[in-house]
């Protein structure tokens, strides 16, 4: 596991230079504004997960635009680990000057807080919201081969196994992931019938697990499942965004099923640290929905069956405390641990 990086924002000898002594920016709230316009120099995306994945490709989809708007180049960090809480402590620790900003998603900012009981974790919600930058709903999924064709009849065959004293196993990405999350809430909100959970090392052996029947169901975000849909390999019971993925309009939500209070979307944004300058949160802002704006960006993020986001800082702030307490509910209830 590679250490957790602080940051110091302003350096020994570049505060004696400027005659400000021992002082930090810690204690010059308006020191990074007092420099003269912002960005002076480049700005670096940092993704607490490898190249390749959906958080990753979230921050690269917005480098152009963002080049764009600012006139400096914008960077790509990947600091995997933990689960992405190695990145969210090193923002945590950043100068809030607006060279370092997390891309964040819905497991470091507000599941793992919940899950690493053993770990120390930075508090997400001290962290700047400065805009959405991608939704997609999780689907749940079932191999070919399961003998349902709908979510009605995949709820009768799980409560029938239930009767007979059989327990229905699922899959997921690892423990204390969000998709883990989503089918205890789910069990919950169809009578919680027995289900075991099966951990597996990321989304990719437990996709052939299920798509071979190993396993009989999975949620997972629709970007991920969208080449086995697309393939025949498995079949869409649900969605469980607040309406159909654009991708697949013939899956229904699971409002249209009947199934109450259960609507779990996974997101991702921008965050910067916490005391970040409300002018530095406006110019990344209208920056980042610019790029999200672009025809070519919202074409490659609908192909993969996501949604682009936008919006305000506020609308990024209200989304995350809102599911930091959901799905902190679900995790307490049901002791979902990460560890």
């Amino acid at each position: 596991m590679m250490p957790i990086e602080s940051n110091v924002s302003l350096s020994r000898r570049t505060a004696l230079q400027l005659g400000l002594g021992g002082l930090g920016a810690s204690m010059l709230p308006g020191f990074a504004a007092a420099q003269g316009a912002w960005p002076a120099k480049p700005v670096t995306l940092v993704v607490g997960y490898p190249p390749g994945g959906q958080t990753d490709f979230a921050g690269r989809i917005l480098i152009a635009g963002m080049q764009s708007s600012l006139g400096q180049s914008v960077v790509i960090d990947n600091k995997p680990g933990v689960n992405g809480n190695i990145a969210t402590d090193f923002i945590s620790k950043a100068a809030p000057d607006g060279y370092r900003l997390l891309v964040g998603n819905g497991s470091n900012m507000v599941l793992n807080p919940h899950t690493y009981r053993n770990t120390p974790v930075a508090d997400p919600l001290k962290l700047t919201p400065i805009g959405l930058t991608l939704t997609s709903s999780l689907m749940l999924v079932v191999p070919a081969s399961l003998p349902v064709k709908n979510l009605e009849e995949f709820i009768a065959w799980v409560k029938a196994q239930d009767k007979e004293g059989k327990t229905v196993d699922y899959a997921s990405g690892g423990p204390g992931s969000l998709v883990q999350t989503a089918m205890e809430l789910f069990r919950e909100r169809i009578g919680k019938p027995k289900m075991s959970h099966v951990p597996y090392k990321g989304s990719s052996p437990a996709m052939t697990d299920l798509i071979a029947g190993r396993v009989p169901c999975m949620f997972d975000a629709s970007s991920v499942v969208a080449p086995f849909l697309k393939s025949g390999q498995l079949k869409a019971l649900m969605a469980t965004g607040p309406k159909r993925v654009p991708a697949f309009p013939d899956v229904p939500t699971a409002a249209e099923r009947g199934i109450k209070d259960f609507q779990v979307i996974s997101f991702i944004g921008l965050y910067g640290p916490a005391g970040l300058n409300a002018d530095i949160v406006k110019k990344v802002n209208a920056a980042m929905n610019s790029a999200l704006k672009d025809p070519g960006v919202q074409k490659t993020v609908a192909d993969r069956g996501d949604e682009a986001g936008g919006g305000t800082p506020e609308q990024l702030g209200a989304l995350t405390r809102d599911y930091y307490k959901l799905l902190g509910e679900v995790v307490k209830a049901n002791d979902i641990r990460a560890e």
